[in-house]
């Protein structure tokens, strides 16, 4: 196994999970806040945008399954990268479209994507691409959301069908039980 991370933001970090966790090769991800000023900041400061944080994602993957490459590639495929500061309804920098690198290999993969990626996209890529500094983990509730409330109004009008879409669009990456 060859561990991998990265860090991904685009939106409520509840629908990022519930994306990448189906995915094969993935090991772990935890929801969490990155990119402001405010060390160990809360949910609350965050969405009140007092923080300078986006709520991201930490993906850890084996990338001998899975490849840095291909999971940017389904994130500029299940969010809008168009959008400054908002992915539908959810409005503030905190939903900013951001990709957290870890080295240079990265980051000029992440600039190769990006490139390609735009042609999809009638409007340009406003995806910040930015060194990552500090990642916080978010409180504890925030794992899992969607697998553990899907009955919530949030999980079934917004994260119910980007997962589904995903699903469909990306059966070949899912792992084989979920």
């Amino acid at each position: 196994m060859e561990r991998s991370t990265a860090t991904l933001g685009g939106g409520c970090f509840w629908c990022l999970e519930a994306i990448f966790s189906d995915l094969q090769g993935v090991l772990k991800v935890i929801p969490g806040y990155s990119g402001g000023h405010v060390p160990n900041p809360t949910y609350q400061q965050v969405c009140n945008t007092e923080t300078g944080h986006a709520e991201v994602v930490r993906i850890e993957y084996d990338s001998a399954q899975i490849s840095y490459e291909e999971l940017l590639e389904i994130f500029f495929s299940t969010h809008d990268p168009t959008t400054l500061n908002r992915q539908g309804a959810d409005e503030g920098t905190q939903y900013r479209s951001v990709v957290f690198y870890h080295d240079e290999t990265q980051k000029q993969t992440a600039e190769k994507v990006m490139e390609r990626m735009a042609e999809l996209w009638e409007d340009p890529i406003v995806t910040e691409l930015t060194p990552l500094g500090e990642f916080y983990e978010a409180e504890q509730y925030h794992r899992n959301y969607y697998r553990l409330n899907p009955q919530q109004a949030y999980c079934q009008m917004v994260i119910g069908p980007k997962v589904a879409k995903f699903r469909t669009k990306f059966a070949d990456k899912l792992r084989a039980s979920r």
